[in-house]
């Protein structure tokens, strides 16, 4: 088994970049929460030229450093960042999964594993997939490392070894101290020109590489850290050299374990695929926002990012489901109908904003967050015997267009209802060539028939009865004598409903002016009305 390890660094910097691109290169602090005296958990490497130190306050980095610009950290972004880490790993591979939340030193990264076994024949080679995971992660915002090796463990291992190789802002302060004298495979530069590297463990090196490995990238408790410093051990091999049952009883299971995921004799299941979930991006405001136009600016951002991450996984966006977080407490939730499944922000947005419009929220909005189902993107599959039709992504972008125009649930394609009201019908999703197929060459087609239109409004009719039938009508379609009738048809339904009752008498009638109508009398409303013509 080949498993490589896609790792960001310092997660609550990269969400941060990610949703505000605009502050890159500038001395930026993110601080665990608000206040003067609130701790610095990451810097940006500007901040860090500038003197601002980790794990201080936002204070001393102010007095250190007046330009600096801090932000609190947000769970919502970094929840978007992590599930964007998934996202970038299986658009290279079919199998992945996040690697558990860490404490300590290591509670800034975010990694996910991803199936490397047989990725020769796609990638070239396993640095070429390596390097492909990265240029991934790029795209979607994230700077990572990504190491291959034959474990979970020792990739992870691998791509904490790349973070300590790579400049002090982007790992803890007191393991870049150590990040000098490790030997080991020379890393490759990110192949699609991003700042991340890669590095590939052959089969068997593991343990070779391992060893001069500071014995912090193991992620020990801080009682068995001491315990490490007392009995002068520094390096993955110096543990490894001691006798197992000694460990052991000397330091406990804790130790035995640490030692066995070394060695590579830790027990890991396969990869799982992963089942199809919905993908969801989040914002919390620094303010209150009570009007539509910048609130739909921030939206922009929000949409773009999830557009992205189903870019990257070959999807398009279907229905989308807006929450709001309201001030007080309150929320507000939107569902916003797609005519066709498409990746145009522009169109998206229109229906966000318009679906906005139509029912605005009933407080300031303090949050948001919008999710969707990934859709596979239609492929056109061309008929030798007819023209070629316009391409899924264009035809979705017209029906979106429409959408946008006349509003939600109004585009589609008609269908009869199970109904016995004369006007009803049913609106379903437009779907090309879904249609009756045209008959064969050489074979006649149905017999003509008369086609009718409907008139919607009805048109207004004034009728005059001979013995119970229409002799004369007066309208703005038909007029003159009535020279063939046929009928009644007596309609009737809905009784159940005051809203939705009616009761129809219907003639088909022939008038002196050579129009073929259908005339009805509502019973309901007491009037006499035209509600189609035949052609």
């Amino acid at each position: 088994m080949r498993v490589a390890c896609l790792r960001v660094s310092d997660l609550p910097l990269a969400a941060e970049l990610r949703a505000h691109p605009e502050r890159m290169g500038l001395p930026l602090a993110i601080a665990a929460g608000p206040g003067p005296r609130a701790e610095l958990v990451a810097l940006s490497r500007e901040a860090v030229q500038r003197g601002v130190r980790r794990g201080g306050s936002v204070a001393h980095a102010r007095a250190v450093c007046p330009e600096l610009q801090v932000r609190i950290a947000s769970p919502a972004l970094e929840v978007g960042a992590r599930a964007a880490l998934l996202d970038a790993a299986l658009a290279c591979s079919p199998r992945a999964a996040l690697a558990p939340r860490r404490a300590g030193a290591w509670a800034g990264e975010a990694a996910v594993f991803a199936d490397a076994s047989g990725v020769g024949p796609l990638f070239r080679s396993e640095p070429g997939f390596a390097a492909a995971l990265v240029a991934r992660a790029e795209r979607l915002g994230l700077p990572a490392d990504a190491a291959v090796a034959s474990s979970r463990n020792a990739a992870l291992l691998a791509a904490r070894q790349l973070g300590l190789r790579s400049a002090s802002p982007r790992c803890a302060p007191q393991l870049a101290a150590r990040r000098a004298s490790a030997p080991g495979p020379a890393p490759l530069p990110g192949r699609a020109g991003g700042s991340g590297e890669v590095l590939v463990l052959a089969p068997g090196s593991e343990a070779e590489f391992l060893a001069p490995l500071p014995l912090d990238l193991l992620d020990p408790s801080d009682a068995l850290a001491q315990a490490f410093t007392r009995f002068g051990l520094r390096r993955v091999g110096e543990l490894l050299a001691l006798p197992r049952r000694e460990l052991g009883l000397r330091l406990g299971r804790e130790a035995q374990a640490l030692a066995a995921r070394a060695r590579g004799e830790e027990v890991e299941t396969p990869l799982p695929v992963p089942e199809p979930a919905a993908l969801a991006e989040a914002l919390d405001l620094e303010f209150p926002l009570d009007l539509l136009e910048p609130l739909g600016f921030a939206l922009q951002g929000l949409l773009s990012r999830l557009l992205e991450r189903l870019e990257a996984r070959h999807l398009a966006c279907g229905e989308l489901r807006l929450e709001l977080a309201l001030e007080g407490g309150g929320r507000a939730a939107r569902r916003i109908g797609v005519a066709a499944p498409t990746l145009d922000r522009r169109v998206l947005l229109r229906l966000v904003v318009r679906c906005l419009e139509a029912s605005p929220p009933a407080a300031p909005v303090t949050g948001a967050s919008l999710e969707t189902e990934g859709i596979p993107l239609e492929r056109n599959q061309l008929d030798l015997f007819r023209p070629a039709g316009p391409s899924p992504a264009a035809l979705g972008r017209t029906l979106n267009e429409l959408e946008a125009l006349c509003g939600s649930g109004r585009v589609g394609a008609p269908r009869v209802a199970d109904d016995h009201r004369p006007e009803a019908f049913a609106l379903v999703p437009f779907r090309p060539g879904a249609g009756e197929p045209s008959p064969p060459p050489g074979r006649a087609g149905p017999a003509a028939s008369l086609a009718l239109r409907a008139l919607r409004p009805p048109v207004p009719a004034a009728v005059q009865l001979r013995g119970g039938l229409p002799a004369r009508v007066r309208s703005a379609v038909a007029n003159g004598r009535v020279l063939a009738a046929a009928g009644p048809w007596r309609t009737s339904g809905g009784w159940w409903s005051r809203e939705s009752r009616f009761a129809y008498d219907s003639f088909d009638v022939q008038t002196s002016d050579g129009t073929l109508a259908r005339l009805r009398f509502d019973h309901r409303a007491g009037r006499w009305e035209i509600d189609a013509i035949y052609d």
